[in-house]
């Protein structure tokens, strides 16, 4: 059974403590369709599991790994290889 409660907390979750809606309780909770170029941690390196897809796609694909990417320029390159080894989509 709900209670008036029970949905005020939950709309209330909707919202951070500025008012603004909360990303991660909306309908879609995912982040994959944002831009990395708009990614506020996009200029940091790439993560440990970014890399080794990265080097499988990159092996796959018969192309140059670079370990130097960014976190954003590593999730791009990594739906080019995708693109072209046909994997992951």
């Amino acid at each position: 059974m709900t209670t008036k409660h029970t949905a005020d907390k939950h709309a209330a979750d909707r919202h951070d403590h500025a008012g603004h809606e909360n990303p991660k309780t909306g309908e879609d909770t995912s982040n994959r369709d944002k831009n990395p170029d708009d990614w506020t941690t996009g200029d940091e390196p790439m993560t440990g599991a970014q890399a080794s897809y990265l080097k499988t796609l990159s092996e796959e694909a018969g192309e140059s790994f670079d370990d130097g990417l960014t976190k954003a320029e590593a999730s791009k390159r990594i739906d080019a290889l995708q693109d072209k080894t046909g994997r992951g989509k």
